[in-house]
């Protein structure tokens, strides 16, 4: 619907390879495989918890939901909990609300230092040339074939995490692991993440119970925020929610280099729509102008913000929303005639902010 999850990956500097091979995971928060927290998406927690415990398990499961939404640390907290409780039946499993497990675990501990046997975990890999590679090869694929056809370590289960399926790029890739979902070993499980469940072969999506994760609302994001970034305000940390799409990943990007400046000042000019300050918007696009894609970003921050008002007034009933909705396609168009002509920041900025004024004037968002 808008630019911004395009643009947000800009903001993002210094980040480590094996980072970058955790499609939910961003800068500042804690690999998939090392927390045990998870912000939200309860209804899928007791979906798998409640299959599980019945003794009535599907040996595949299709996780599915946008990037950052905490797909991969719901499949860690499944797989944690499956092979530390591998009998379905067990006090243990029939007791438990939830799959948390105590941080001090042992499976927990050893699948936080990639150290479990039972655990096998395909993603995305350095190349020849060190790069990482943009595909999960048919190669590593055929891994899970030698995995599943031995036995367990501990006598229970095997999982088999694919972060992520859509990576599975190649005919080859995808068919080896079709063969699988087809002949499923006793004890033997696959998670496979998702950003685009429909993009899949239908044989791998029918092969798979889906458990599909919905952005999270602002104040569960704002929660997550305050665990990873407690020292950032509050008013800093509720505008990162806003323009974050219910994606904690996303908002943890926002947050690095330029991020959270600029989500603030997209912010900023939205409120005070009605009678903007020109001078501080002529500042605002100098300062744009000194850093690396200002223009872009801003952009982007400031259609997602607009994105999130409208829709939030929608959900409420709110009428009368047809002129917000042509502002923001002629905001989203400006902004990209502008940076596709490199044209001067502080002409656009200040085109938007009477273009704003003029529909506040009608009553604001």
């Amino acid at each position: 619907m808008s630019r911004a999850p395009d643009k947000r990956a800009k903001a993002t500097k210094g980040t480590s390879s094996q980072r970058d091979k955790d499609t939910d995971t961003e800068p500042d928060a804690p690999l998939p495989r090392e927390t045990t927290v998870l912000f939200g998406h309860e209804a899928a927690e007791q979906a798998f918890l409640s299959s599980y415990g019945s003794g009535r398990i599907p040996h595949s499961w299709l996780i599915g939901g946008e990037a950052g939404i905490g797909k991969a640390t719901l499949a860690y907290r499944m797989a944690r909990f499956v092979l530390a409780r591998p009998d379905p039946r067990s006090a243990a499993v029939q007791s438990a609300t939830s799959l948390a497990l105590d941080p001090a675990h042992p499976t927990v501990l050893r699948i936080a230092g990639n150290a479990h046997t039972d655990l096998l975990v395909l993603e995305r890999v350095p190349g020849d040339t060190g790069a990482l590679r943009t595909v999960i090869t048919v190669d590593q694929v055929r891994r899970i074939v030698s995995f599943f056809g031995s036995t367990a370590g501990e006598g229970g289960w095997r999982v088999c995490l694919v972060d992520s399926a859509d990576e599975l790029k190649s005919p080859e890739a995808s068919n080896a692991l079709l063969k699988m979902l087809e002949e499923p070993p006793a004890n033997a499980m696959l998670l496979l993440l998702s950003n685009t469940p429909g993009r899949l072969l239908p044989t791998i999506r029918s092969r798979c119970q889906r458990l599909d994760l919905r952005p999270l609302d602002d104040a569960m994001l704002e929660q997550a925020l305050t665990e990873y970034l407690p020292d950032m305000e509050a008013a800093e940390r509720a505008s990162l929610a806003r323009l974050s799409g219910g994606s904690v990943g996303a908002a943890l990007t926002l947050a690095t280099g330029d991020g959270a400046l600029l989500a603030q000042e997209a912010d900023r000019l939205i409120d005070q729509a009605r009678d903007p300050d020109l001078l501080a918007v002529l500042a605002l696009g100098d300062r744009l102008f000194r850093i690396q894609d200002g223009l872009e970003l801003f952009g982007a921050f400031l259609v997602e913000s607009l994105s999130a008002r409208i829709r939030a007034k929608a959900h409420s009933g709110a009428a009368g929303l047809e002129r917000w909705v042509a502002l923001r396609e002629r905001i989203d168009q400006g902004f990209g005639r502008a940076t596709g002509l490199n044209l001067e920041p502080r002409q656009t900025i200040l085109s938007a902010a009477r273009d704003l004024s003029r529909v506040a004037r009608g009553g604001m968002l």
